[in-house]
């Protein structure tokens, strides 16, 4: 639309007969339309690389979520034991968008995938969204540890959150003696 319109206004009055023909005007006349002729085909490139580049920023916009946990660090988990993610998400693009977001937790050991959530927000809109889950008993060896991971439309973000798969069982002296 944008360049439609910067093209209508740039070559609008001159003819489409001097545009295209080939005989030469006068000297005074000729110097004339080819300098327009010369200015309306700059133009053009110009109103391509601006229709770029406003296609371009709105696409990209769409694309712009931010998204942060309370904290960061490694939390201690037996085999079975329940956790919960919770992660803030916020829209720092220009308009709406939609994204389809996961978590997991991957290791060389384990892993845990969330169920997938649609996430719709609004200019500079935050929401927050939670994933439950247990460390697997068969898969989670001890002293393992898993990184959570964020999933969103076809990119991915680790987050500096870790479950250490500690032992459920624990071994305590509780009398001794020596003689």
């Amino acid at each position: 639309m944008l360049f439609a319109f910067v093209l209508k206004h740039t070559i609008y009055g001159i003819s489409k007969e001097w545009i295209y023909s080939e005989e030469m005007p006068s000297n005074t006349e000729g110097v004339e339309r080819r300098m327009a002729r010369k200015h309306a085909l700059l133009l053009l490139p110009v109103a391509l690389l601006i229709g770029a580049i406003l296609t371009l920023s709105v696409s990209v916009a769409n694309d712009s979520v931010a998204f942060s946990s309370q904290d960061k660090g490694v939390v201690d988990k037996t085999p079975d034991a329940s956790f919960t993610a919770t992660i803030t998400f916020q829209n720092t693009g220009l308009s709406e968008g939609t994204w389809s977001v996961n978590v997991a937790f991957e290791g060389d050991s384990w892993s845990w995938h969330g169920a997938p959530k649609s996430l719709t927000l609004s200019k500079n809109e935050k929401k927050t969204l939670v994933w439950n889950g247990l460390v697997p008993s068969n898969a989670a060896a001890i002293n393992s540890v898993a990184r959570l991971i964020v999933y969103y439309d076809d990119s991915y973000t680790a987050l500096d959150w870790w479950i250490h798969v500690v032992p459920a069982s624990e071994l305590t002296i509780k009398d001794s003696s020596v003689s």
